[in-house]
């Protein structure tokens, strides 16, 4: 019986090993296919940041179906990078939000940096003081970690939020060292956002030529590079480096370039940048009536872009707040789930220890019930064979008796012939040394002594043979 349940749990460990195996096996090419979504919307961001969107999409769709939280997690963070290029800052905090709460189901804690950093950055625009909160919080774990390029890119981030601020040198000290750690590293997309956050600096510094110098390095890499988005920022400071030196013709081929890549990249942010250095630019040359044209544009969509900032910033913290009441509900939820699947879990093995128990007591019964069969039988057998062995021992005392009585009387019959023949042969033995002594002496004839002697040996071989037949006769009854 236990080798057959030792077999059956072998049985079933096998099967579900099999189909785990099989499993992981569909799961395994999903998981990959859900990375390499991923990593193809991340590297967009800065070309084509609606295909970011996109991308990131397909890899929620796949990572939802297949339970990856890890890939359910990168997926919101990246489309929520994606919406921030998009200027909708609204979706980018609810996606950032979603990968945070994935990343702490797993407990995986540097995707919770990365997820804070690009908060942070989120926030830049709306909160300086909630900006650096959510960056120093993901530098704090970045540098736990020593995750190299989550602290560059901290680093990146925190400097712009002292360029905002206009503490310009501690900004740059930020961009210096995010720069050093992404040259190490050989992070190209950073280091030309380095470098093209070094030569803001260094323009509002009035050191022009520094920050041409870095401006063009960085807008030329971005071209190489197929990243639009660098493109038309670093246009844009180039231009008002252009018209602060006077070099009006290089500004409008700037403006030209970088208002084609705001377009394409449909960044009405970046377009409305370009609408006031337009202004800069037809203001400067004394173009009065085309500089008030841009003016006026400019006032109408400030206003519109104040409103809409102001109510992105309210439904940022709305969604922020119940992003966590939902994420609290969700932690209940799972709490409860885990305490009902303890439960149950607890209940099955009850369940299951009772019924090895009972198929070990019905086992061991019908053992007992086995054994004791066996041990009737088996005393049922030595019954009989103590039967046999009295009655043979009781045949043995019977003949042990018969032969007792047997020797007795051969015995007797022995001692009595013994008598008999010492009696009847000492007579004739007794004559031969008579005779013997006679013949010595001299007082018998010879040949009368040989014939006397030859009577006494015939005499005594008479008395043998009657003794031998004597002892041969078991008729002949004995004489007590």
């Amino acid at each position: 019986m236990n080798k057959i349940f030792t077999l059956l749990v072998l049985f079933l460990v096998s099967c579900t090993a099999v189909y785990a195996l099989d499993k992981s096996g569909i799961a395994a090419q999903d998981t990959i296919e859900v990375n390499k979504l991923n990593k193809l919307a991340y590297d967009n961001r800065g070309t084509n940041p609606e295909q970011t969107v996109e991308f990131a999409n397909k890899a929620l769709a796949i990572a939802e179906k297949v339970g990856y939280e890890k890939g359910i997690g990168e997926a919101y963070r990246v489309r929520g990078i994606g919406n921030y290029y998009l200027n909708q800052a609204s979706a980018a905090i609810r996606d950032y939000l979603q990968a945070l709460s994935s990343f702490a189901k797993i407990k995986d804690l540097r995707s919770e940096a990365k997820v804070y950093n690009n908060i942070g950055n989120l926030y830049l625009d709306n909160n300086y003081a909630s900006s650096l909160v959510y960056l120093k919080k993901s530098l704090a774990i970045a540098q736990k970690l020593n995750d190299q390029q989550l602290i560059g890119s901290t680093y990146l981030n925190i400097g712009n939020v002292y360029y905002r601020k206009k503490i310009f040198y501690q900004a740059l000290s930020y961009y210096d060292k995010g720069n050093a750690i992404f040259l190490a590293i050989k992070d190209t997309f950073n280091t030309i956002q380095s470098l093209q956050n070094r030569g803001v600096i260094y323009f509002n510094l009035n050191q022009y030529d520094k920050a041409e110098q870095l401006l063009l390095a960085a807008n030329k890499w971005a071209k190489e590079m197929d990243l639009n988005k660098p493109v038309a920022s670093t246009n844009l400071t180039l231009a008002s480096l252009y018209i602060a030196q006077g070099r009006f013709a290089d500004a409008t081929k700037v403006v030209l370039e970088g208002q084609a890549y705001s377009k394409a990249l449909k960044d009405e942010k970046l377009e409305s940048d370009y609408l006031y250095t337009n202004y800069q630019l037809e203001a400067k040359q004394k173009h009065y009536d085309r500089a008030l044209q841009y003016l006026q544009t400019i006032f109408r969509q400030d206003s519109t872009i104040y409103a809409s900032n102001e109510s992105t910033q309210i439904n940022m913290l709305q969604e922020q707040f119940k992003q966590q009441a939902k994420q609290r509900e969700n932690e209940l939820t799972i709490q409860r789930q885990q305490n009902d699947r303890i439960k149950f879990w607890a209940v099955t093995v009850v369940a299951g220890l009772l019924l090895v128990v009972i198929v070990l007591l019905v086992s061991n019964v019908k053992r007992k019930s086995a054994t004791n069969i066996k041990l009737t039988e088996l005393n049922e057998e030595v019954s009989r064979q103590k039967d046999n062995l009295d009655r043979v021992n009781h045949h043995l005392e019977e003949i042990i008796d018969e032969r007792t009585k047997d020797l007795q009387i051969k015995n007797k019959k022995l001692s009595e012939y013994s008598s008999y023949l010492s009696h009847q042969i000492r007579g004739p033995i007794a004559t031969l040394r008579g005779l013997m002594n006679l013949e010595k002496e001299g007082l018998v004839d010879e040949k009368e002594c040989i014939e006397m002697m030859d009577k006494c040996v015939s005499d005594i071989d008479q008395k043998i043979i009657e003794m031998s037949e004597m002892l041969n006769d078991t008729s002949r009854p004995t004489t007590v």
